[in-house]
């Protein structure tokens, strides 16, 4: 607010801004055709402004511009890229030295192996599981691919799942090779045998 009376000055034009219409945010009296974002003009308000020393930002631009850096980081679908904002003229701060990828955080003793120690590796593939496709069976982690019949190849959930060594079963392949012998025993006409 001046000194002397006036009107506060709008961050963006400088210019004063008047009761009638300003928006505050972070204390400061902005116009509301100033209040857009600083990078892709996209008009804000009290839920999608992000503020940042004296500017603001939409939640999206201001994720990719000083948010964390990789893949998978950011708000939403728009952000789940390498997307550095080129775009909108932005540029890589190399003060901040972050790196770019997520193999930049991989060290290089567990870089060396197929799966990390403290990583779950699934027993089919012998690659590591990560939380967004991990099947749990037979006591191990498994790609939801990877998550079949060791016999047949068919998917398998809890509800058709049978484990024996390690490996999984579905029911039907599992009372095949493991469950009793004998006339009328086994799932379906082609597994009545005798021995």
């Amino acid at each position: 607010m001046p000194q002397f009376g006036g009107a506060p000055k709008c961050p963006r034009c400088g210019k004063s801004v008047y009761h009638a219409e300003e928006i505050k945010t972070q204390g400061q009296s902005w116009h509301k055709m100033c209040h857009k974002c600083s990078l892709c003009n996209k008009m804000l308000d009290s839920q999608n402004v992000a503020p940042h020393e004296d500017d603001v930002f939409c939640k999206n631009c201001h994720g990719k511009q000083f948010g964390p850096k990789g893949y998978g980081f950011g708000m939403g679908a728009g952000t789940l890229s390498m997307d550095s904002g080129e775009r909108f003229g932005l540029k890589m701060d190399p003060s901040r030295n972050a790196p770019s990828t997520a193999e930049a955080y991989v060290s290089a003793d567990l870089a060396s192996s197929a799966c990390g120690r403290a990583a779950d590796c699934c027993p089919r593939c012998g690659k590591t599981v990560y939380m967004a496709e991990k099947m749990i069976g037979a006591d191990s982690s498994w790609h939801k691919k990877c998550f079949t019949c060791f016999n047949c190849n068919k998917r398998l959930d809890s509800t058709n799942l049978s484990d024996r060594g390690g490996e999984i079963f579905c029911k039907a392949c599992y009372a095949k090779g493991y469950g009793p012998k004998g006339i009328g025993y086994g799932v379906g006409a082609g597994t009545l045998m005798a021995d």
